[in-house]
């Protein structure tokens, strides 16, 4: 009996542990279905949240941000895979600003970080200094042990690869972690896929945008430097570059002088003179072609000039060439250290841009050099009418009046008439003064001739004088008086004008350039003051040494009715 009851109370025993056992398993289960609910979920969110940017960068961050947090990882990173087969970029996360700076330069792509770019394809590490590949960490580099590594392909092409290390709580990634993170690496190459095309037509809109501004401004007129600096300014903007430059060939040597320059230490690349052979500029104008480098500061191209890369990393240079041949200039783009460096997607849309800019360019000096041909046309034919039309007539009226003189019994109305004569004679020496300046035919002449630098010292002049000075110019003006003695011309008659204005207190003045008789006579005469007894003549006698050195003299006269008359006067076949 005392067996039998025994016997029956731990057969009422044995069902109910079983029954606790098939509970707590059962919560097991229950507790391992709901974490995996809750990690699909997280998977879920981070797919959408990864899916939601558009902005190439923000994907990137965004990814490996995902990717610590769904496999509980203490430090994550991504890095994407340049055409040379290395990491062209590196975005570490879980360490502080100040953490990277004092581990120093971002991998490239070397021990486990590079197993992976060899051999794409998940790799899982419960000891990372284990692996035949590892070679330890560099200098406050932070331990580092568990590892976890998946690939990200885009368009069956390898990305780049997650890295995450350091499992919390001290355990080892397991399956699981790895097609959670298999998972998310497929969401990420369709994220980055679709952040790529709309990066590629945004920046599509934007060259497309620069290039109508362009050559929009290059054939309205603008002035080329201002255009060029607009071609820097939207390729920096564009391609968002630290520095930018834009060098043009200098036609002596074939050298390459850098006329523009913008953003980190522009002023000291702003004005060298470079080689072909030894920069980086030089290269790319040689090869016909762009040009990149993944960190300019060393790059074995650059041998000539100062110091002048520091802290700026990857780089490219493109000429800028027409159909015709022969590069315009070259477009250099740089970026700091450590950012990325410039791809073949990126260089495509910019030689473009350097090609439009360079054609605007040349239709640009096409259609001032067509504008000049007609201007020098016009001139032609001006001077043609005035010769064969103005200057006849005059000459014929002055001959009838001359004639009519014996007629006139009138002493005074005699000399009223020799006097128009001699008027007429004067205006017809002006007209055909003016003739000649029309007709000069030098590239440049015109705007450079002593004829147009007079006027312009004139007119610069009105606004210290306080008046409009009256200006004569007879004779040869532009083509019988040397470069060397317009050059002093120049500066003789800012001086003096410049003396009027200080010293004279002048109302008016009237001014003569004269080339008769060989000489060629510059004379200033003013209403003012006079030359004050003991003053300063410290600029006169400038402008007598000036005269001296051709062979010429300076005076100063004082009119009957008051005033200065300067008369700087050289010879002209002495200096021819």
């Amino acid at each position: 009996m005392g067996g039998g009851g025994m016997s029956a109370g731990a057969g009422e025993r044995l069902p109910r542990l079983q029954l606790d056992e098939l509970l707590e398993e059962l919560q097991v289960r229950i507790d391992a279905v709901r974490g995996t609910r809750d990690r699909v979920h997280s998977l879920l969110e981070a797919v959408l949240s990864v899916g939601r940017e558009l902005d190439l960068p923000g994907v990137l961050r965004r990814i490996v941000e995902a990717a610590v947090v769904l496999v509980d990882a203490e430090y994550g990173a991504l890095g994407v895979i340049g055409g040379d087969g290395k990491l062209s970029q590196f975005l570490p996360v879980g360490l502080s600003e100040e953490h990277i700076e004092a581990i120093g330069p971002l991998p490239s792509g070397h021990g486990i970080l590079g197993e992976l770019i060899r051999k794409p394809e998940p790799l899982r590490l419960p000891e990372l200094a284990d692996h035949p590949a590892s070679y330890g960490f560099p200098k406050n580099h932070p331990p580092m042990n568990t590892f976890l590594g998946v690939p990200i392909r885009v368009r069956d092409e390898v990305f780049g690869n997650i890295y995450l290390t350091e499992k919390r709580g001290g355990g080892e990634f397991d399956g699981e972690d790895e097609a959670v993170l298999s998972t998310l690496a497929v969401a990420a190459g369709v994220a980055i896929e679709n952040a790529r095309l709309y990066e590629e037509a945004r920046h599509r809109q934007r060259w497309l945008e620069a290039n109508a501004e362009i050559t929009a401004s290059l054939l309205s007129g603008a002035d080329e430097m201002r255009v060029l600096e607009l071609i820097v300014d939207h390729a920096r903007r564009i391609l968002s570059a630290d520095l930018g430059a834009l060098a043009l060939p200098v036609e002596e040597d074939g050298s390459l002088s850098v006329a523009i320059a913008s953003g980190t230490d522009a002023d000291i690349h702003r004005g060298l003179v470079l080689p072909r052979q030894g920069s980086f500029v030089g290269a790319a104008a040689t090869a016909g072609e762009p040009i990149t480098s993944v960190d300019i500061g060393c790059d074995v191209r650059v041998t000539a000039g100062p110091p002048r890369w520091a802290g700026l990393g990857p780089a490219v240079a493109v000429p800028m060439v027409t159909g015709r041949g022969g590069a315009r200039g070259v477009l250099l783009l740089a970026r700091a250290e450590r950012r990325a460096a410039f791809t073949e997607a990126e260089t495509a849309p910019l030689q473009a841009f350097a090609g439009q800019a360079a054609l605007a360019m040349e239709l640009a000096e096409r259609r001032r050099t067509a504008e000049h041909l007609a201007l020098l046309e016009d001139r032609d034919r001006i001077a043609r009418d005035l010769h064969d039309l103005a200057i006849q007539r005059l000459f014929a009226t002055g001959m009838t009046l001359q004639s009519a003189v014996r007629f006139v019994d009138h002493p005074e109305a005699g000399d009223r008439l020799l006097r128009a004569v001699d008027d007429l004679d004067e205006t017809i020496k002006i007209i055909r003064s003016t003739i000649f300046g029309l007709r000069i035919r030098e590239t440049g002449a015109a705007e450079q001739g002593l004829r147009v630098r007079t006027a312009r010292a004139v007119e610069e002049a009105v606004g210290t004088l306080g008046f409009t000075p009256a200006l004569r110019m007879e004779g040869l003006v532009d083509t019988d008086v040397p470069s060397a003695v317009a050059d002093h011309a120049a500066a003789v008659l800012a001086e003096a004008l410049s003396n009027v204005a200080r010293h004279a207190h002048a109302t008016t003045a009237d001014i003569a350039l004269v080339v008769a008789s060989g000489t060629l006579t510059v004379t200033v005469a003013d209403n003012g003051v006079g030359v004050p007894e003991g003053g300063r003549r410290s600029g006169l006698r400038n402008l007598e040494e000036r005269a001296l050195e051709f062979g010429g003299e300076m005076t100063v006269e004082i009119p009957p009715d008051g005033g200065t008359r300067l008369v700087w006067r050289v010879p002209l076949t002495q200096t021819a």
